[in-house]
């Protein structure tokens, strides 16, 4: 065993130095790290990070209404929706009360406990439209000859004129080929209507 080692000895040693590493690739390296961190800072302080704030306005080529709704109460524990309807003429039986536009509503999104404020858009075509109004929905089945549509749906508030004192309030909107903005109204909770508020008399 005399002799062995893990490392053989070399027997010719050869002296070769290194290349040494370029100064400048390292120093880009860095200057870029740091470029990208201060462009994040800025844009940061910039309120780049912020949340988006929510739309006041209709989109741009969006065709119908537009507005905020303000919920009011305490959303009843029985609902299965809420929508933004309009009426061409205001209905005058249970019957009409399927000539709203849009067929089907989209869904306004259920607000949180206490009062709080959305903005929704309406796609409606052009026209005339005499009852702009927000339905809230129990749960629950309607029957084809309406006969329980009173005991399902609730009128929660709608767009009015401030001079007209009728029932409906003759919020009258006008759809010409752009957004009407500012068709804004609240929903309360605790003050809603049955159907037969406007269809008497009330069972």
């Amino acid at each position: 065993m005399a002799g062995f080692t893990l490392f053989p000895a070399e027997t010719r040693v050869k002296l070769t130095l290194r290349p040494r590493a370029a100064m400048i690739a390292p120093m880009r390296s860095r200057v870029s790290r740091v470029a990208v961190v201060g462009l994040v800072a800025v844009g940061a302080c910039n309120e780049g990070l912020a949340p988006t704030p929510a739309p006041t306005s209709c989109p741009r080529g969006f065709v119908g209404i537009c507005g905020s709704v303000t919920f009011r109460g305490t959303l009843p524990d029985s609902t299965q929706g809420l929508f933004v309807v309009a009426y061409p003429t205001f209905p005058e039986s249970i019957q009409a009360l399927l000539t709203f536009q849009p067929l089907p509503p989209p869904a306004l999104p259920l607000p949180a406990p206490g009062d709080s404020t959305v903005f929704y858009t309406l796609p409606l075509p052009d026209g005339r439209y005499e009852w702009v109004l927000a339905v809230w929905q129990k749960q629950g089945t309607l029957r084809p000859d309406f006969s329980n549509a009173d005991s399902l749906f609730r009128e929660a508030g709608f767009y009015r004129d401030a001079g007209d004192t009728t029932s409906h309030g003759s919020g009258i909107v006008v759809v010409n080929a752009t957004g009407t903005d500012s068709i804004d109204f609240a929903i309360d909770f605790g003050n809603m209507h049955r159907i037969c508020t406007y269809f008497p008399p009330c069972p």
